[in-house]
């Protein structure tokens, strides 16, 4: 793992406008290292694992058309036309 040094960290202090104390600028060196080696470990993770992507994917189950009557629910509109619910237009043609 490469080593950050002290003109790197006061460089990105002073991109993002973060002042540092003398006594601060070890500790975030500690800690950006620290920071950098579990990303690169993750890193090194990532690029052996070979599983495929789940991304759109239905794990759970099956789609499956079920048809069903739907007359029990149109029986309860207060108004219908055909098949469909009637209701207040709210854009106008």
């Amino acid at each position: 793992m490469k080593k950050i040094s002290r003109q790197e960290v006061l460089a990105i202090a002073t991109m993002s406008r973060i002042a540092l104390r003398e006594d601060e600028i070890n500790p975030m060196i500690e800690q950006l290292e620290q920071v950098l080696s579990y990303a690169e470990r993750v890193s090194e993770c990532a690029t052996t694992l070979q599983e495929p992507s789940t991304k759109q994917v239905n794990v759970f189950r099956e789609d499956v058309v079920i048809t069903q009557d739907p007359e029990p629910l149109l029986a309860r509109a207060p108004e219908r036309e055909g098949n469909y619910y009637v209701v207040p237009a709210i854009l106008e043609s």
